[in-house]
């Protein structure tokens, strides 16, 4: 699958390295200034779009309320700019593995609700994955550009608790051992579980056996979901729900649900 990869724009000091946001088929990386000028379509009686623009902004805006210190940015539309993914790069505790990102994601066609996620990327490799419920999801119906605003400061409060939450997962992963037997058997699990499709399966297995990358070389849960996130890059529109799931699925086998 033909990716593009979008650099993100630092909006503080320059940092040693800046994450990326990996866009699928289709997509289009765009600056700010791009993403301002977008157009939103018209209100009908029962939908009524927001901008993009608008979303982006209610979000940076709880953020700084949160004393939440964004270092970098990137950005990418699709299905001819009705549907929205932003990355925010947060800055987070010192951490030699690991950024804190937020992920934004907002449509006009419909395909989903304005919202917003915690996640993490993985420096070695730019995989990203993310964490709990999505935090704020809202359809665009009447009064949702009253309701934002309010909906995002309380979306955002909740954002230092999911990276907690998450730091506590990635080191009990890292302590889990596998062998290849058991981690065969999470991989077809799965596809039942709705991570992905059986199309994936041997991606994952050979991702597994032979890392891309030496940090992954442990036989560990944290090896192995860093070889589904190194499958899932390309696919950011669909990566929220699917490494949420993949959390579900992993943590029940660590003991942590």
């Amino acid at each position: 699958m033909i990716t593009s990869v979008l650099e993100l724009e630092p909006v503080a000091a320059p940092q040693p390295k800046r994450a990326n946001l990996l866009l699928h088929c289709g997509s289009s990386a765009v600056s700010r200034g791009e993403l301002a000028v977008s157009r939103t379509p018209l209100p009908t009686a029962t939908h009524k779009p927001v901008s993009h623009m608008k979303v982006l902004q209610t979000v940076e805006k709880a953020l700084l309320q949160q004393c939440i210190t964004i270092t970098g940015q990137a950005h990418g539309l699709s299905h001819d700019g009705a549907r929205y993914f932003g990355l925010l790069e947060i800055q987070s505790p010192q951490n030699a593995d690991m950024h804190w990102v937020v992920g934004i994601r907002n449509s006009h066609d419909k395909r989903f609700a304005a919202g917003i996620v915690a996640g993490a990327q993985v420096l070695v490799c730019d995989n990203l994955c993310f964490s709990g419920e999505i935090l704020l999801a809202r359809k665009h119906t009447g009064h949702i550009h009253y309701d934002l605003p309010r909906i995002a400061e309380q979306a955002v409060d909740g954002l230092r608790g999911f990276w907690g939450q998450h730091n506590v997962r990635i080191a009990r992963y890292r302590e889990q051992r596998l062998t290849d037997t058991r981690a065969h058997d999470l991989v077809v699990r799965s596809v039942d579980a709705g991570v992905m499709a059986n199309s994936y399966l041997p991606k994952v297995l050979q991702e597994w056996r032979e890392p891309s990358h030496d940090a992954f070389a442990p036989r560990n849960v944290w090896a192995l979901q860093n070889a589904y996130t190194e499958v899932f890059k390309g696919r950011v529109d669909l990566l929220p729900e699917r490494t949420m799931r993949l959390h579900q699925l992993l943590d029940a086998h660590v003991g942590l649900n």
